[in-house]
């Protein structure tokens, strides 16, 4: 199947020019000695915020390339932006530009605003070749100027939108209950995976395997419990959880185990940042499972309850020996609200590198569905997206990848396991005083007995 349009704008090179008034202000200090920002707004998309770097009047723009917001549009975005009326005007992307340091008091803005820029953005297009919608320098607060003798400032910044196709794939249900993944192509739903849920570890299971070798199996049981926790583990732990996914032949191509148990800090009810629970992302080869990937999880502390987070890429390749690897994301997501787990590297605005060879490694990697990146230094852009629902809500997350990033569908599935782990681990984090889901405390039990 085809993948699904997606065009990514990125808004960046940012730099400000505050000429100096001929008269000096009567009180307070010249922005250009002041920290500057701005809020990049998008209708119907989150604010972002940026810091704005200041140069001398004259000066060049500095060489520096810098990405300072990104915004992702789907199918239905492009339509709807499309389908702007004559009497709604042009879509368009509204910078503001504030002087003083980001932030609020008494629930006050601190910045002060300086003006503003709107630039119109013609995307017609761009879901098959990128396009330069800006990139120079505007005046900035122009009709706020009352006399000549203060004349506006200018905003360098360059505004691009280019192609990014992905792949789509939602979980028919939540991952604990062993759903279908359906592949999204529009308003066409194909399956492409099963997956399966136990509260058994991945290595135990491979010990029972007849179509893993005996010896694979236990070098990869006793390397897993190498990862796992050491420490004695009390009564409030959540342990052993493990997920599957099978493509259509039953064949299993990738699975997501938790290696160290969620285990509840002392004197609290919540795994903590400083002993957080861990999950290893595995996929086949040579009979056996082998480590591509290490999510690690817990619950953040403040006014707002959130899960912590953050994932790396693991590679016998790279230095320091088995489950050495490189972070990619540590961010959070809110327990109460979800939100959207996101692996995005951002954009040089050049063309990404190309390599036969697939991220994860997969020896079926054949090119079939797209262009695949390796080594770690090759992921660019927009990697992978989740979408996680809050607690004690139906889940069936909607995974968006690259498509760069795959290179058959084994490739995918990883990703897809990666998607489960997050989602589970927003029940693995909650309170120990809660109970958990009714799926999950059914294969504890039977687990135990």
């Amino acid at each position: 199947m085809d993948p699904c349009p997606f065009v990514r704008v990125l808004v960046g090179n940012l730099a400000l020019r505050i000429p100096v008034a001929s008269k000096p202000a009567r009180t307070g200090v010249h922005p250009s000695s002041s920290p500057c920002f701005c809020e990049i707004r998008l209708k119907n998309f989150p604010v972002q915020t940026a810091m704005v770097p200041l140069v001398p009047p004259d000066s060049p723009l500095p060489e520096a390339h810098t990405l300072a917001a990104t915004f992702h549009l789907g199918r239905e975005d492009l339509h709807r932006l499309a389908g702007k009326s004559i009497f709604s005007g042009k879509t368009r992307l509204t910078v503001a530009i504030y002087t003083g340091r980001r932030g609020t008091t008494c629930g006050v803005s601190s910045g002060k605003l300086l003006g503003r820029v709107s630039v119109p953005l013609e995307l017609e297009g761009s879901e098959v070749r990128a396009c330069v919608v800006q990139n120079g320098w505007v005046a900035v607060g122009g009709k706020g100027s009352t006399s000549e003798s203060k004349p506006s400032a200018q905003l360098h910044l360059s505004v691009r939108a280019e192609p990014d196709p992905r792949f789509v794939f939602q979980f028919d249900g939540e991952p604990e209950c062993s759903p279908q993944v359906f592949q999204i192509q529009g308003n066409i739903r194909q399956p492409v995976f099963s997956c399966k849920f136990n509260c058994k570890s991945i290595a135990e299971r491979n010990a029972r395997s007849r179509s893993l070798q005996p010896e694979s199996c236990a070098s990869s049981r006793s390397w897993l419990s190498s990862l796992g926790s050491e420490r004695e583990r009390p009564a409030k732990e959540r342990k052993g959880w493990a997920i599957t996914i099978h493509d259509l032949s039953g064949s299993p191509v990738a699975a997501a185990s938790m290696v160290t148990p969620f285990v509840a800090s002392p004197g609290s009810d919540r795994v903590s940042r400083t002993n957080p629970g861990a999950w290893l992302i595995l996929r086949p080869a040579d009979g056996t499972w082998k480590p591509w990937g290490r999510l690690e999880a817990w619950r953040e502390r403040g006014s707002g309850d959130s899960l912590g987070y953050r994932f790396e890429l693991i590679s016998d390749s790279v230095g320091g020996g088995m489950g050495s690897g490189i972070q990619l994301v540590e961010s959070t997501l809110s327990m109460s609200k979800g939100g959207k787990f996101t692996i995005d590297m951002g954009s040089n605005g050049r063309s990404t590198p190309y390599c036969s060879s697939s991220p994860c490694g997969s020896p079926c990697s054949s090119g079939d569905f797209g262009n695949s990146l390796w080594p770690f230094g090759a992921y660019r852009g927009f990697v992978m997206g989740s979408t996680v629902e809050g607690e004690g809500k139906c889940s069936k997350p909607v995974v968006q990848i690259g498509i760069q990033h795959v290179g058959c569908m084994e490739d995918a599935a990883v990703f897809v396991a990666l998607s489960a782990a997050v989602d589970l681990s927003m029940d693995a984090c909650r309170l120990f005083s809660q109970k958990l889901r009714k799926e999950l405390v059914q294969q504890e039990q039977s687990s135990s007995s």
